[in-house]
This record gives structure tokens, sequence and C-alpha cells, in this order.
């Protein structure tokens, strides 16, 4: 009998993901599993059309799939054992001889900054034999740090496709570059996305670790180069360490003016700078703050990547960026926002910044409000003052920042018990995914009314995978 204990990553598995953004795995199901999965999506997609969300409990043999101890383990390696599945899940079905375009998954029109820490992810499930022929989805490794197409033009080499038997699937980072592949032979192909989010931050690795320290992977040969400061810190972040690059090199005037100069440059070597600026001491901070209040919203984006790793150094320059105002700057919502989000990285190092960041929930720009609630939810203290905001911000007028504030009082468990009648009222949101991650977030929080708010819900919610157009009723 197959155990259920989660199938976790090594040591060398991890290294690869935090470079390379992606891994293929595979499940080992017998071929009938996949074949009657295939059998139904057929059904499905040819009576009904795509299911969209209700992926799941209308086929529903495929929660097996998301049992299976090897998904389990990917998952749990790259996002802790307690991760949250997104509401939101798509079939994808492919059988166009043309490549689909290159892109990164959006967040639902949020345009959040993206996290170089693996706090979203995704699964790829290909439920049938995938050859290459067969259109499977194309990965392009290492791209997951780039905000910009650097390949425009050009077919990018070194891309990775998760050809394989049934039941391979890629997990990757939820940011990198991907596409649908040329499917020549025009048979059905069928790709099962769905995304998950992290609920708690890392206190010591969740993989199977052995290493303490890090190394890259080997045999690497990444086509955006390579930075090794980031990778470093990432596996130092995923082992529980905050702020582990702060202090670690000599501060040196000369290079830490040529790495100022390098931020203005274009991706990979501007990413490297930030990393090393970071870890240079309060004089690399002094020029990530000013970097910060740079115009060019890009050289503004990578200064924050690199006071987020910079220690609690960086949290009072942060904080005084939190006031920026138009009148300083003509891009000040960007600057806040950058602002927000490196505050947010640094966790508990900036649990001061909470009473600036609840103020900013009455500023006008759903950006912030956005980047303010996602930040609050990482907090690790002042959890009375964060909950009340978040709470009130499940009222707000933008259905991303009542999304966001759902996720981030998943985070704070059993401490976010004084949001739940607030979370009632979310339960009957207008929009769909407010709706689903309340719910999600009463089970997070977990107390017994909690539990009791969440099972009324799910019972009057109830939804019947068998009732279609052709089978209202009987049996």
């Amino acid at each position: 009998m197959q155990s259920n204990t989660p199938l976790l990553l090594t040591d060398e598995q991890m290294r690869t993901f935090i470079t390379n953004g992606c891994l293929l795995l595979k499940t080992d199901f017998p071929r009938e599993f996949h074949e009657s999965l295939v059998e139904q999506l057929n059904t499905v997609y040819t009576e009904e059309g795509n299911p969209g969300n209700n992926l799941l409990p209308r086929i529903r043999e495929l929660r097996k799939v998301f049992d299976h101890p090897v998904v389990t383990g990917a998952l749990t390696s790259v996002l802790g054992p307690n991760y949250m599945m997104h509401a939101h899940r798509h079939g994808h079905y492919n059988a166009s001889s043309v490549a689909g375009g290159w892109h990164k998954d959006s967040y639902w029109g949020y345009n959040r900054m993206r996290n170089h820490h693996p706090q979203w992810a995704m699964i790829m499930y290909f439920p049938q034999d995938t050859p290459v022929e067969l259109g499977p989805t194309g990965i392009l490794p290492g791209t997951q740090n780039y905000e910009s197409r650097t390949f425009e033009g050009n077919e990018p080499e070194g891309e990775v496709l998760a050809s394989g038997d049934a039941g391979t699937f890629a997990l990757i980072h939820y940011d990198i570059w991907h596409r649908s592949t040329p499917n020549v032979l025009g048979q059905a192909r069928y790709m099962l996305k769905f995304e998950f989010m992290r609920t708690e931050l890392p206190q010591s690795p969740s993989w199977n670790n052995q290493e303490l320290g890090w190394r890259k992977p080997e045999g690497l040969q990444l086509p955006m180069g390579e930075h090794d400061f980031m990778w470093e810190e990432t596996w130092n972040w995923l082992s529980g360490q905050v702020g582990s690059m702060a202090d670690t090199l000599a501060s040196d005037p000369q290079r830490i003016k040529e790495l100022a100069a390098e931020l203005s440059s274009l991706e990979p070597d501007a990413i490297n700078a930030a990393y090393e600026l970071a870890a240079s001491g309060p004089s690399g901070v002094e020029a990530l703050l000013q970097a910060l209040h740079s115009e060019q919203t890009n050289v503004s984006r990578l200064a924050a990547y690199g006071l987020s790793v910079a220690g609690s150094g960086a949290v009072s320059g942060l904080i005084a960026a939190l006031a920026t105002d138009n009148n300083e700057a003509a891009n000040a919502e960007e600057i806040i926002a950058h602002a927000v989000f490196a505050l947010g990285e640094l966790r508990g190092l900036a649990s001061e910044a909470v009473p600036a960041l609840v103020n900013l929930m009455g500023h006008p720009s759903e950006e912030i409000r956005c980047a303010v609630v996602d930040a609050l939810g990482l907090m690790e203290s002042g959890h009375d003052q964060v909950v009340a905001c978040l709470g009130n911000a499940l009222q707000d007028e933008s259905a991303q920042v009542r999304f966001m504030s759902s996720l981030a009082l998943s985070r704070l468990g059993a401490n976010a018990e004084a949001a739940i009648p607030q979370l009632e009222i979310a339960l009957d949101d207008e929009n769909r995914y407010v709706r689903a991650h309340a719910a999600e977030s009463l089970r997070y929080v977990g107390t017994e009314r909690a539990k009791d708010t969440l099972i009324k819900f799910l019972l009057n919610a109830r939804w019947c995978p068998t009732t279609t157009a052709k089978n209202a009723f009987y049996p």
C-alpha cells in the first residue's frame, strides 16, 4: 500500500528549484488511473466545456493527485507544510500546431511585486503521455526573477519541456516565464494547472535537508545568468534565516559606487548588484535607499529586492519612504509600494513598521493597499492591530485588497479569531475568490467558531459533481 507520507525533495532538488525555478517530477499511479482521468476530461470538455474552477469537484478522482506523496512532498518542501491551494484552477487543452506566447501568470489583475522567495508555486499536471510532439508546456529556467523578456524577438535557449509519461508534472515558481509548445499531432493534450500559496513563513528547512550551507547544483547551465548572492539568500530564507546576507561583505566605497551604477543597467547584473549592496553594510543599504527613490521604476523595484534582504539596518529608511508624496517624486506610489514589499519580506525584523503600514490603508492607491495587507500578514508581532486592520480591509472597495486580506489572515492562524465576524460577511462577497479564500482563512484560523462558520457555509454552498444537463436528478 502506498504511504501517504510526503516524499520530500532532496537538497539537490531544492538547489535546482532555487536556481531554475522548476522541477519535473512524476507520480506512480497505474496507467488505468490516468486513462480514466483522460476519459472523464474528454467527456466533460465535449459535453460541458472547460469546467474552470470546478475542475477538482467535476473530475472527482483528480483529488487523489494532490494527495500523492510526490506532489505533497514537493509542495511541502517549497511552500511549507500548511500550504494552501488557490481557488483558481484550470484545465489547459492544447491541440494547436502554433506555439503559445511566452508569459508569466498574473495575480488576477493585481499589479504586485513578484517574489524572489517562493511564496507561490504552481503544479502543471499531465494526465496523458505527453511526448514533445503533443505540445507540452515549455519553461525557461531561471527566469522567475526577470520582469521583462530580454529574449524578445529571439528564440530562447535552454527551454525545458514538461514532456513525459502520464503522471508527469512540472513544479514551477509562480513567476517563471512559460508557454504552450506546438502540438503537431493534433490530438487532445490536457495540462491541469493548480496554484498554491505559502501560509507559514519558514522557521527551518521543510525539505529533506542534509547539508547546512548553500552550493550551486551540479551541471548548472542557465540561459539568463547566475545570481550567487540571491540563491544563497533564498536557501537561507527557506531554512528560516531572515536578513542572512546583511553585513557579510566589507564596505568598499569604490565597489559600492560601482554597484549603485549597475542598478541602472540591464538585468541580470542589476539583480546581482542589488543583492551585493544588501550584503555591504550601512553604506550598501544607503545606496539602495537612494535607488529606491529613483524615478526609474525598474531601478526602484530592484533596490526594494535588495532592501528586502538587507536586515534590520534597512527598516528605518524603508519606514521613512512610506511618507513619500507626489511633490517629492512623480512615481511616489510605486516607491511606497516597493518599500512596503521590502518591509513585509523582512518579517519580524520590521515589526516596528506595523503602525505606519496600518495608516497606509487610507491611501487612495489600490496597489499600495494591496501591498500593505500582503505585508501585514508577514509581520510576526502586533497581531491585535494587524488583525483589526485586515478585518476592516475585508470591506475594502477593491476585490484584490479583500482577497489578499483573507490570505493574510490565514497566515495568522488562531491569532486572527477576532476577524471571524468580517470573514463571515466576506463569505457572501460578490467576488468568487474573496468568498473562497475567506473560507480558507476560517480553516486556518481553526477555532471552534471558525469551524462552525465554515461548515455551515460549505453545506449551504454544496455543489453536486454528478449533476449535469444530461443528469439532473437521478440516479
